[in-house]
């Protein structure tokens, strides 16, 4: 029986193969995303339409990393970061783990919402790793819930990996989760405003049709 690696495999071109080989280590599966556009619809990309059209948002991003993880051993594990509804995106992170120890790839229209080396001893560790980083286009911090991790070989049967049809089914599901809190309300009520240089410099590179508008 095929599996879903071979299907992937059957859709690629020699050149799209030999890219996809390329990307041997995490580091190599960022730097790849860091060079696509963030766009600003909101348009669901497979992991191969990725490629091709050089274009990504958190979901997409997040996909294609899982792909290029596994396709080099890694499990395809993603977990949903999300804040207060109305406040801001959620962000999707690709989940890789080295001698116990748990890292991310990401794409993110912020510059501090991306790449994790693989030093956090638990998940949520690493979720928290990323919350000063974690801010609307007002300057508030908005991280507040997090997912359990979503191995995504259940979405196998709807070819995620070069459908978009599939992408959209994954879609759906991240938002029937529960999501576990991050911290408390007394803690929310006590949140300062993102200082002026932090938000400079995590919004390095931003693409500002791309940036979610809060609901007032």
């Amino acid at each position: 029986m095929e599996t879903a690696l071979q299907r992937l495999e059957n859709h690629l071109s020699k050149a799209e193969k030999e890219f996809f080989e390329s990307l041997r280590t995490p580091a190599l599966i960022q730097a790849f995303l860091d060079q696509t556009r963030y766009p600003s619809g909101s348009e669901n990309r497979s992991p191969l339409e990725v490629y091709r059209q050089r274009e990504a948002h958190c979901l997409d991003g997040g996909l294609f990393a899982v792909t290029a993880l596994r396709r080099i051993g890694f499990p395809p594990l993603i977990i949903d970061l999300q804040p207060d509804p109305g406040m801001d995106d959620d962000h999707v992170l690709a989940l890789y783990r080295i001698d116990g120890c748990w890292g991310a790839v990401a794409k993110s229209n912020y510059s501090g919402l991306r790449f994790r080396e693989p030093v956090y001893r638990n998940l949520r560790e690493l979720v928290i790793s990323y919350f000063e980083d974690f801010f609307n286009v007002n300057g508030l911090r908005t991280l507040r819930y997090y997912t359990r991790p979503v191995h995504l070989s259940r979405f196998d049967r709807h070819n995620w990996m070069f459908s978009s049809g599939g992408v959209d089914w994954v879609e759906s599901y991240l938002k029937t989760l529960k999501l576990i809190p991050l911290i408390t309300p007394a803690q929310v009520a006590r949140l300062n405003p993102i200082d002026q240089r932090s938000f400079d410099a995590g919004s390095l590179g931003i693409n500002p049709d791309g940036a979610y508008q809060p609901k007032k």
